[in-house]
């Protein structure tokens, strides 16, 4: 008996010893947890990401997932933004639980496919989904030498914020004062023919008929307007251009709660670019054209005179604005329109349901500056890029595509982000007016060598605001940001001085 069990021993502990042989050539930790039942045959795929707001979303759609593969299994990780790629790439070249995929903004692309972190997307099929709807400015955004190297997955742009309910309220005071003038003409035309006589009504000084006030007060109805005409007069109000606005500010009676018909942030180029935006090519529509620069012709020239002009009717102070003060002044109802970001939304209707903005509010197209120089604004991407050193890209770009595919409004109810296609049915027209303007928006170029380029055009907008020459500001930007691309010096024609001015409208 005894040596029954010394046999059954010593095949135990061979069975033991070649089970620790197995595993340590796989490469699988005896101590690591295992799901029973056949799950231990999936493959982990994971993804990094940088954005904290975006945790209880991903975690969602994660465990989604993994219910729904037989052969996945996901792991997300939350890490510092602080040289993402360096380290995405220093954990790749050493092997150390890297990431299969990773969300970054799409003008670092370039950089990620030339360091082997980016390739070509194996699901192309879904960018042309028209389910989905991937626009022009999404496709451009992660696309790099005519490839698609990750998957578009939400986005931020900027447009004009509007306060619907002044809009209304002078919408019903300009009915009202159209009724009065109505009135008065025909009451002065009555006076004319000798049908009015009496106490009905006094003359002054010039001879013009005027109203007893409190008959007058008693006789005359507050104007009525139905919904209908309510909303296509607003509709009509809304501005079409920037001088739109100049000359609804010259005929605006403000509440005295507006400090401001308008007001942007001047000191940050997000909001400032649509200025330019229509004519300054940087990088050819998909930013990756190092031949295509344009920086200075007589369209710059011509829009950043006109901005430089907006000063003398909005005199906004760059050293005291910020986007956040910028915000903050219209859901207070100090300003009438502003410049903002989608995020913006989401802080108006907190400030709303938390008893502190009482304000109705809308997003529009950016306006035109005038009838000549049209507009387009910038947008960013954040994209899911695939590891070039994942060895599961298969499984990786299977599971990009699925976060990308989404088509709900969770992901903005839960993050605040907007998903880059238009297949999510949002129910938001302000929402709606996002993701339209982001259609027809301009990507941040993704070119290594501009990279310092949205510092020095920020520096330019500034000093042309404060009154720097604008055909020699642009000059030599133009010249500086080809001297960095060529390595050798540029010398720029001096081009006609701009012939712009602004027509409409008056000093506040």
């Amino acid at each position: 008996m005894k040596m029954r069990f010394r046999l059954l021993g010593a095949v135990l502990l061979v069975a033991l010893l070649l089970a620790a042989l197995y595993y340590s050539k796989s490469g699988v930790s005896l101590h690591e947890e295992r799901p029973i039942f056949g799950s231990n045959d999936k493959t982990t795929v994971r993804l990094w990401y940088t954005d904290s707001a975006m945790t209880d979303y991903l975690t969602g759609r994660v465990v989604e997932y993994n219910k729904k593969s037989k052969t996945t299994r996901v792991e997300l990780e939350l890490v510092s933004g602080l040289e993402y790629l360096e380290a995405i790439n220093k954990a790749s070249a050493e092997g150390d639980n890297f990431p299969d995929v990773f969300i970054m903004t799409h003008d670092g692309l370039e950089k990620a496919y030339l360091a082997g972190l980016a390739g070509e997307i194996r699901n192309p099929e879904i960018l042309d989904d028209k389910a989905l709807g991937f626009s022009d400015a999404a496709k451009n955004a992660v696309t790099y030498k005519g490839k698609y190297i990750a998957y578009p997955y939400y986005f931020e742009t900027s447009s004009l914020l509007y306060n619907r309910t002044y809009l209304e309220d002078e919408v019903r005071t300009r009915a009202q004062a159209e009724i009065d003038a109505e009135e008065g003409e025909a009451a002065q035309a009555a006076a004319d023919a000798g049908e009015i006589e009496g106490a009905d009504i006094n003359s002054d000084e010039a001879g013009e008929v005027v109203y007893d006030e409190a008959e007058a007060e008693g006789e005359t109805a507050a104007v009525e307007i139905s919904q209908e005409q309510l909303e296509a007069k607003v509709q009509e109000m809304l501005p079409k251009t920037i001088e739109d606005i100049l000359l609804f500010a010259d005929n605006y009676n403000a509440p005295d709660t507006v400090e401001s018909v308008f007001q942007w942030d001047v000191t940050d180029i997000f909001y400032n670019y649509f200025f330019v935006g229509n004519y300054l090519n940087l990088g050819g529509k998909s930013g990756d054209d190092i031949s295509q620069i344009d920086v200075y012709n007589e369209n710059t020239i011509n829009c950043m005179s006109f901005y430089q002009q907006l000063n003398q009717f909005f005199a906004i102070d760059e050293s005291a604005v910020n986007y956040d003060k910028v915000l903050q002044d219209f859901i207070d109802g100090k300003t009438v329109f502003t410049v903002a970001t989608s995020d913006a939304v989401a802080k108006i209707e907190a400030a709303k349901s938390e008893g502190k903005c009482s304000f109705d509010y809308g997003v529009t197209t950016m306006p035109a500056l005038n009838e000549n120089y049209g507009t387009r604004t910038m947008s960013v991407t954040n994209c899911l890029a695939v590891n070039g050193y994942s060895e599961h890209p298969d499984k990786a770009n299977d599971f990009a595509a699925f976060l990308c595919s989404e088509n709900t409004d969770t992901c903005y109810t839960m993050s605040g982000k907007l998903i880059a296609h238009e297949g999510v049915p949002y129910n938001n027209d302000s929402l709606d007016s996002f993701l339209s303007v982001y259609g027809n928006s301009v990507p941040m170029p993704k070119l290594m060598a501009t990279s310092n380029f949205w510092v020095k055009l920020e520096i330019a907008f500034a000093d042309i605001w404060d009154g720097a020459n604008v055909n020699d500001t642009l000059k030599t930007l133009s010249e500086n940001v080809k001297l960095q691309i060529n390595g050798s010096e540029v010398e720029e024609e001096r081009l006609p001085d701009a012939t712009v001015v602004i027509t409409e409208g008056q000093e506040e």
